[in-house]
């Protein structure tokens, strides 16, 4: 949906940049400065998330698009502890962290989470971190400790063949998401030796909610010009936070006390979304922000919800990170001294529903890792892409037969 689509592009970006605390539309509470390095970190967060959600929109067309580059950053956080070489540099890189050291950016994760959870205490904000092993095998100490230290990871060793081992996982997922996301693992690969975790979970009430009482029945356009039925809220307000411009109109809806908001840019009737988002770089959105002000006005926003899944591994090729996924180049010898590790996969999952109480949220990204080898002298061969096949007879050297399997079709 257009306007479903709008609004969703505007509150994962929110979601995620919101820990600038100087903006003009941040509440009055007072909170603490944030230190030089947290203001890279965060300046370094934001292009991330904007790079991020222009490439997945992309691929993705006319569909929904919900996502936490927050979360996402997170689990790539954790993962970067055990990086080294160009693999670092990569992962480094495309976070947008190149110039900060290791060590600045684990600080400053660790402190920035301390403030954004306790920022505003009628607003639930949530994180937590987590890294599940193959317990057969043994991880550099280092790794281990830095992330339980600066990420608070809770770290458990599974056996991976036990079909238990995916429930173990899933059920921490749910937990922390407070029920609102049920898994991220389906089963555990033969290759799998590690997963990297993060969850978050988000519930605000609105500042200034909706009366139940008007909302009703209305229509909303589609892209192809269908017009379909939707629950319309309604509501008018002398201290909406709104601005506009030749191309577009945006509000901004606080939760709580003010220090969590959603934005929400609405495009012209004669501009093209995709006009909109690719003028959203770092330097734009902060001028939009800062050139809101406070006007009477009314505003009419569909209640939804959505649940939103995408595995992220050709996105973060294109922003950089395609060594870390290649068997022969990655090196994560930080995290496994005999080396053969890779990111085999990375899964992102989000909910969102939104109501005239206010918006409840979660997400989870898992960065999994694979092992190249299975022991000395060993080899790994992982027919999961288009693969060719061929049935010949020896004796002549003739091919009897040739494919490409492009698809895998199974059928009783």
């Amino acid at each position: 949906y257009v306007m479903l689509k709008r609004i969703l592009t505007v509150f994962i970006l929110v979601s995620f940049i919101f820990i600038q605390c100087s903006n003009s539309i941040t509440g009055p509470k007072e909170i603490r400065q944030l230190t030089e390095i947290e203001k890279k970190v965060v300046a370094s967060s934001e292009r991330f998330g904007l790079e991020l959600f222009a490439k997945i929109n992309e691929s993705e067309g006319d569909k929904n698009i919900f996502i936490s580059p927050l979360s996402i950053s997170r689990a790539l956080g954790m993962t970067l502890n055990g990086a080294e070489g160009e693999t670092y540099d990569a992962i480094q890189s495309t976070l947008k962290f190149n110039s900060l050291t290791n060590q600045e950016i684990n600080e400053a994760y660790q402190t920035l989470i301390q403030l954004l959870t306790q920022v505003d205490p009628k607003v639930i904000f949530q994180i937590a971190n987590s890294i599940w092993y193959k317990n057969t095998m043994q991880f550099e100490d280092e790794f281990i400790n830095v992330n339980k230290k600066y990420f608070d990871a809770e770290v458990a060793g599974l056996n991976f063949n036990d079909e238990n081992s995916v429930n173990i996982v899933n059920n921490w997922v749910k937990e922390n998401t407070n029920g609102l996301i049920e898994k991220i693992l389906d089963a555990i690969p033969d290759y799998a030796i590690m997963y990297l975790i993060n969850a978050i979970y988000f519930k605000g009430t609105w500042q200034y909610e909706f009366d139940k009482n008007q909302t009703n029945d209305d229509t909303f356009n589609l892209p192809n010009g269908e017009k379909i039925i939707c629950k319309m809220m309604a509501q008018t307000n002398e201290n909406f936070s709104y601005f506009s411009n030749n191309q577009f109109e945006a509000i901004d809806l606080p939760y709580g006390d003010g220090h969590f908001s959603m934005t929400i840019i609405l495009p012209n009737e004669n501009t093209k979304i995709i006009d909109v988002i690719n003028q959203l770089n770092s330097d734009n959105w902060n001028n939009w922000l800062n050139n809101f002000e406070k006007q009477m006005g009314t505003l009419q926003l569909p209640k939804f919800q959505i649940e939103y899944d995408l595995t992220l591994n050709d996105v973060l090729k294109s922003l950089g990170m395609e060594n870390a996924f290649i068997p022969e180049l990655a090196d994560f010898t930080r995290l496994y001294k005999p080396g053969g590790i890779f990111i085999s996969n990375v899964k992102h999952k989000t909910y969102v529903k939104l109501d005239e109480e206010g918006t409840e949220a979660a997400a989870i990204t898992s960065v999994e890792l694979g092992r190249t080898t299975i022991g000395p002298g060993g080899f790994y061969m992982r027919v999961d892409r288009p693969f060719i096949i061929a049935i010949r007879e020896h004796n002549s050297g003739s091919i009897l037969f040739m494919g490409k399997i492009i698809e895998p079709i199974w059928s009783e």
